[in-house]
């Protein structure tokens, strides 16, 4: 049989188990598992054992459970709360205020934890029941925290940029910093439409009018209030900034900065909080253990498909095919960019990544596009992915938070910010310095 047949059977199959509800790591092993006993006969056992542990075994991948520590105990705490209520505040005069406001929240809790779905259940918990209850549309509400949350994938510090990192090993420091200006362009982006969207929808022009005015009629107790919850949550943003000092200047590796931020979040929540009793913290580390299997797993198994593919030189013959394809580089880019799209549609971001940015990246290469701006490009690929159907992420997780707002409007509040982050990559496209001026002039 030859690969491409064999590569069509593989995704058929490997589509069908997920299409049932297969977990996505078990779906992966599965056919990897048949592909080789097929092709190899039962001796490739051996191989597959070892091929799974060998990767999770590399040391860079302990930063990935310790950036979830951090994110788990950022998220398990009120600092979205306090986070929440100091943007409600500032941002209440703009069109749309308090909607402007929660994609503010979201924006800073993704650099915060890292994490899209942690986002999107921390910042939604707050604050879709508040805009509801202001008079905002239902899909406004659900569409504006739904895209916020997809940010924790871009802004750093992510867990998916650490993964790209180690799979097409790229500097990690680097790959941070090139996310942080795209990052902040789309959370723009963002915001400027749900202003055109309030406005459309009937004004709301300063839904927050009754603080407003209690604002002045008790100046001193607003403000002491909202400062207070300003203050609690700046420690953690400066464990954040110093977690990415470190790592552009060289003075820690990934996993050492992500060591240390996850103990110093913890302690801070704990102390700042008062979360001292046993069950707070149990449940944080109960659900920073829960992602990091499910990932480790998503990425050792994708592993053993990527290894499958090889043997089978399916990786081989469709990168052939690509790098064959006599088109403009753009041409090229644009055919990329819809497979990432489709992937994004059907596969959650880490499993993407691990799967196919090895072997993009050489055809990247030889089309002369920088890997770092690439990053940032399959990133937003993979965020859109995370507001559109069949999987979604995001939907379902507002859904869950919001389950007397129908499917269908959550899904038509999300898709015009899944125009905005095609206008995004658009943008990234035609002035490429957008995700490598920062990286060039810090790290050279």
């Amino acid at each position: 049989m030859d690969p491409i047949t064999l590569g069509i059977i593989v995704a058929i199959a490997l589509i069908a188990l997920m299409a049932i509800g297969t977990p996505i790591a078990f779906a992966l092993g599965g056919v990897s598992l048949l592909a080789l006993i097929y092709d190899r006969g039962l001796s490739e056992l051996t191989y597959f054992g070892e091929t799974f542990f060998d990767r999770i075994a590399e040391f860079g991948f302990v930063a990935i459970p310790m950036f979830i520590l951090m994110g788990a105990a950022v998220a398990s705490s009120p600092t979205g709360r306090d986070l929440y209520r100091s943007l409600d505040l500032w941002m209440g005069k703009l069109p749309g205020g308090l909607a402007v406001s929660n994609i503010g929240a979201c924006s800073i809790f993704a650099a915060l934890s890292g994490s899209s779905p942690a986002t999107c259940a921390a910042i939604g918990k707050m604050g879709i029941p508040e805009m509801r209850m202001r008079g905002y549309p239902d899909g406004v509400a659900a569409g504006c925290i739904a895209a916020g949350g997809t940010l924790g994938i871009l802004i750093p510090p992510s867990v998916t940029m650490i993964i790209y990192g180690i799979s097409t090993e790229t500097s990690i420091g680097r790959l941070f910093i090139a996310g942080v200006v795209p990052g902040f362009m789309l959370a723009g982006l963002f915001m400027i439409w749900t202003m055109i969207a309030c406005k459309m929808a009937g004004g709301y022009n300063n839904p927050m009018a009754e603080s407003v005015e209690r604002l002045k009629q008790n100046v001193k107790q607003n403000v002491d209030t909202n400062l207070k919850a300003l203050v609690r949550v700046l420690p953690f943003l400066g464990v954040v900034a110093g977690i990415l000092f470190a790592l552009y200047g060289g003075v820690a590796t990934p996993s050492e900065a992500a060591g240390v931020g996850a103990f110093l979040c913890l302690a801070l929540a704990i102390l700042i909080y008062r979360m001292w009793q046993l069950g707070p913290i149990k449940l944080i580390m109960r659900d920073s253990l829960r992602e990091s299997v499910m990932i480790m797993l998503v990425i050792a198994t994708a592993e053993v498909f990527a290894y499958a593919l090889s043997s089978m030189f399916i990786t081989q013959t469709v990168a052939a095919a690509i790098a064959d394809l006599e088109v403009n580089r753009w041409a090229l880019m644009g055919v990329i960019n819809l497979f990432l799209l489709v992937a994004g549609f059907f596969l959650p971001p880490v499993a993407v990544i691990v799967m196919t940015a090895p072997i993009l990246l050489p055809i990247i290469l030889a089309a002369n596009f920088d890997p770092y701006w690439f990053a940032v490009i399959l990133t937003i690929n993979l965020e859109i992915g995370l507001i559109t159907p069949p999987v979604g992420l995001n939907l379902f997780i507002i859904k869950g938070i919001a389950p007397d707002i129908s499917l269908r409007d959550i899904l038509m509040g999300s898709l015009p910010y899944a125009l905005c982050m095609v206008l995004g990559i658009l943008l990234l496209c035609l002035f490429p310095g957008i995700a490598l001026w920062l990286p060039n002039l810090i790290m050279g």
